[in-house]
């Protein structure tokens, strides 16, 4: 013991010294150039100014942007960023499908998700679907980063990184009161408090948000309820300290009773009545558990060196209840294969609507998706910067990982009959016998980035190791206490190297042109010998700024050899959740953003003006046939399903100091939900959709504002997405008040 103590205080003696003779080589009057690479404890980027000087593309959300609209929709809040492609699946965010670049949106499992830099994802590397999701009302920021340089911020390094920023404990007592109410007995209520002094710091946050929901189930209840606690305690070292430091703890829970189903329409019955839910789902009730404890160290060797460290643990648990199959005359059919083809299953077709009595037969397969997670692990970060001799910057960020996380997977299933439109349990399933297993995963994951700046260049060479273990313990459909009497076991081990280069020239004429070359990956699954995902992904871009004019255009391609595709019920498929490959695929895109004022700064009225477009162009360069039928038939030119290749968003603002105004338009191109096979089958494509919001602030006093916003603001019906059963419906037209105290 004592000689591990003697190595970290001669460790720490000795950054201690170089930090110290750095300190007297440089002084800090280039405060612009030591922005770019300040670590922050739970950003990745930290602010604006960093995000539009990165080797890269990255976008900073800030808590403006986050309150235009007061968001509590995490598809609302990413609409403005080019480059971010998703789907809707139940109007109010609660499980978004979100890509970058091209990645396969659903259930968000192909990105990188993190809250205060740690991975949120329930089990990020085991079964990344992100069943739950942070939610965006109680964020101060969100950070978007893609490119070269999120290799710092694996395991999924294709399409980008999202980092959800809690709200900071606050320098002085700050009490917040956020409260509104509106269409479909739809609230919110948010309430905070905090306060620091020299040594200690703490804030306390609670939120709800419930709505009766806009579907039509028999008047019942077709919402959601969810409520969030946060607090965080920080403590300090005096300002005196030789080595500044300080360590915070926090702890967050959330629980959740939607009652959502995976039932949606015929493309009939969505044209004639969107809004309508089948009498078949009114059994169906997600209720879910989230928690997260996290444990961060903060020391400030110098203005130059710093360590962050992370310790964190968190839990997930959720039991969603809802239709799976429906069966007549002893042929069982699933939910997607009977409402996309009602004419040939016209029986089951009329059990789903209710239209069709069952007596005392078990009809309706209701499944128990009950499942736990658990994600824990240690990660820290190490940066070191100084100028040479010539007054050249250099920058060393190292970080490292150890992780665990794991499914554990105890399902069942009941009958049902339904009689006059209403369902009565007929036969409880055996618990296990839908699901008796455990995924987990081991990884260790390291990085090294560095960074050179010289004059107008900057370079940014990094490499990323990730050692992941993937292990499934299956117990069998009939040994529900897991006795082992039927275990079988199965493992896949990969070691990945993961490298990436960028870089930004500054011209002389507040222009820059930035890019760079990175390899892609994503981890496959626990079978043995299955390959990772893997891409050679390519930007270029430039950013310019002139007078009241700033924007950017990025070109990108990315090159998947091995493209693999996930066998999710949300998709259409079994949910085993098993993985397969989906063979080489090529995406490529644009992306523009142009920011606009259209008076002068000093102007008593501001109108600000945003326009933001996407390109995606994702093309499949191999033939197979997907899993359970997925995507279908897939022939080489077809394009991956659910990534629309037109996007638009077009936002503005009218600022007053006695008024605020700001309208948004958003523009959602076509996607096909299957592939074409050549031109030889049916796609079932959701058609394009425009969308305008709206939101108006009054301040009644500087610490009192009334709100109020519109969403759908011309009620355009339209669909959002074929999955995972059906045709479903966007957010109508609804209308929201509110009040926001800041004392």
């Amino acid at each position: 013991m004592s000689r591990k103590v003697n190595f970290f205080t001669i460790l720490v003696s000795c950054i201690t010294f170089i930090s110290a003779q750095q300190s007297q080589k440089k002084s800090l009057d280039s405060i612009q150039q030591l922005d770019e690479i300040i670590l922050k404890a739970n950003t990745i980027l930290g602010s604006k100014y960093v995000a539009q000087n990165r080797t890269g593309a990255a976008y900073f959300l800030s808590t403006t942007d986050l309150n235009k609209f007061g968001n509590t929709d995490i598809n609302r809040a990413l609409q403005s960023v080019p480059g971010v492609t998703l789907y809707e699946e139940d109007g109010f965010g609660l499980r978004p499908n979100i890509s970058l670049r091209g990645t396969s949106p659903q259930r968000s499992s192909k990105i990188t998700l993190m809250e205060d830099g740690v991975l949120i994802a329930p089990a990020p590397y085991s079964a990344p679907a992100a069943y739950y999701f942070p939610s965006i009302a109680r964020m101060e920021a969100v950070e978007i980063l893609k490119g070269s340089s999120q290799i710092q911020y694996g395991p999924f390094t294709t399409g980008g990184a999202i980092n959800m920023v809690s709200t900071s404990i606050p320098d002085s007592l700050k009490i917040g009161l956020h409260s509104r109410y509106g269409s479909f007995n739809t609230g919110q209520v948010y309430a905070s408090v905090g306060q620091s002094s020299e040594r200690i710091g703490y804030l306390v946050e609670y939120q709800n948000n419930k709505s009766n929901g806009f579907k039509e189930l028999n008047d019942e209840n077709t919402g959601f309820d969810s409520s969030d606690f946060m607090g965080k305690v920080r403590y300090s070292s005096s300002k005196q300290a030789v080595v500044p430091q300080y360590v915070e703890l926090k702890y967050h829970f959330y629980n959740e009773r939607s009652n959502e189903t995976y039932l949606g329409l015929s493309k009939t019955d969505f044209e004639a009545t969107p809004f309508l839910r089948y009498k078949a789902s009114q059994e169906d009730q997600m209720n879910a558990e989230q928690s997260q404890l996290m444990l961060t160290h903060v020391i400030d060797f110098s203005d130059q060196t710093k360590i962050i460290t992370n310790a964190y643990q968190n839990n997930f648990s959720r039991n969603w209840y809802k239709l799976d199959d429906v069966v007549f005359e002893g042929e069982k059919r699933s939910l997607a294969s009977v409402v996309n083809d009602p004419l040939s299953f016209p029986n089951h077709f009329s059990i789903l609507k209710g239209e069709q009595d069952t007596a005392q037969d078990a009809s309706l397969l209701v499944k128990a998706n009950n499942r736990v997670y658990t994600a824990r692990g240690i990660q820290t970060k190490f940066d070191f910067h100084w100028y040479d001799a010539q007054g050249f910057f250099h920058d060393i960020e190292i970080g490292g990982r150890l992780h665990y996380d794991e499914e554990d997977r105890f399902q069942w299933e009941d009958g049902y009959s339904i009689n006059a439109g209403i369902m009565t349990l007929i036969a409880k399933g055996p618990e296990g016998a839908q699901g008796n297993r455990i995924s987990s995963a081991r990884s260790v994951a390291a990085y090294v980035l560095y960074k050179y700046k010289r004059n107008a260049l900057t370079l940014t060479p990094g490499i990323r190791f990730e050692k992941i273990v993937l292990r499934r313990k299956d117990y069998g459909k009939s040994d529900p206490n897991r006795n082992g009497n039927s275990l079988s076991t199965r493992e896949n081990k990969i070691n990945a190297f993961i490298p990436g280069i960028g870089f930004n020239y500054n011209l002389p004429v507040n222009f820059s042109v930035f890019g760079g070359i990175h390899k892609g990956f994503s981890p496959p699954g626990s079978a043995p010998g299955e390959r990772a995902e893997e891409s050679v992904n390519y930007e270029l871009g430039t950013r310019f700024h002139f007078g009241r004019l700033r924007g950017e255009w990025i070109g990108y391609f990315n090159n998947y050899s091995n493209l693999l595709g996930s066998d999710l019920a949300a998709s259409g498929g079994t949910g085993s959740l098993d993985q397969f490959n989906a063979g080489a695929v090529d995406v490529s895109g644009f992306e523009f953003l142009l920011n606009y004022n259209l008076l002068n700064v000093k102007a008593k009225v501001q109108i600000p003006l945003s326009l933001s477009y996407t390109l995606t162009n994702a093309i499949f360069k191999s033939d197979f046939g997907s899993t359970q039928g997925i995507w279908g038939e897939v022939s080489t030119g077809d394009r991956v399903p659910y990534i629309p290749q037109h996007q638009l968003n077009v936002g503005t603002s009218l600022i007053h100091k006695d008024f605020e105004m700001n309208f948004n338009l958003k523009y959602n191109g076509a996607f096909e939900t299957q592939a074409s096979n050549n031109g030889t089958g049916n796609t079932f494509p959701i058609p394009g959709n425009l969308v305008v919001d709206l939101s108006v602030k009054y301040p009644i006093t500087p610490q009192v504002n009334l709100t109020a916003n519109v969403i759908n603001l011309f009620n355009n019906e339209y669909a959002v997405a074929r999955v995972p059963a059906g045709f479903r419906p966007g957010h109508p037209f609804g209308i929201y008040a509110g009040i926001e105290i800041q004392l």
